[in-house]
């Protein structure tokens, strides 16, 4: 029996997340207008331009409205003594278990949004790459953070 990975990142991920997600679309919206704006200038068939905005608009809906409580609901994670087990993805359902003794590094980081929102993720590397568990409240963050380190040392000092 495969046991799953329990813990949610913050609710609060959803909302940081769309505000993210809606300056990348105001900046993706501001290139379809150029392109728009070329569009008419230059007399391409009409229909170029309403594929371009629809599809901006359709970008905008699921990056904005659609994604983020979905990317927040398929967010798990467990620390367990041995193990770090992450469980996350909206379409391709991803899950990772990290070894505590490949655990080299553990930090925190806080953007400008998720500052706002008095969210941390939690980052740790191993020889492999960088993992992460994204959007926990503060307080939450830094206890995981100090979790992870305590347990990679005692692990690493078992080596």
């Amino acid at each position: 029996m495969d046991i799953q990975p329990n813990e949610t990142i913050d609710r609060r991920a959803i909302t940081a997340w769309q505000w993210g997600a809606a300056i990348t679309s105001l900046c993706i919206a501001a290139v379809g207008a150029v392109i728009i704006i070329i569009a008419i200038k230059y007399n391409w068939p009409g229909w170029v331009t309403v594929l371009i905005g629809a599809a901006i608009i359709l970008e905008m809906y699921l990056d904005i409205i659609v994604i983020p409580p979905l990317r927040w609901k398929r967010w798990r994670y467990e620390i367990r003594e041995e193990e770090i087990d992450l469980l996350h993805g909206v379409v391709l359902v991803k899950r990772t278990v990290i070894p505590m003794v490949r655990i080299q590094h553990v930090d925190t980081h806080q953007g400008p949004i998720l500052r706002k929102y008095g969210l941390t993720s939690v980052t740790f590397s191993t020889a492999a790459g960088k993992h992460h568990i994204p959007a926990l409240a503060d307080e939450t963050a830094a206890l995981v953070r100090n979790r992870i380190a305590e347990l990679a040392r005692v692990n690493n000092e078992d080596i």
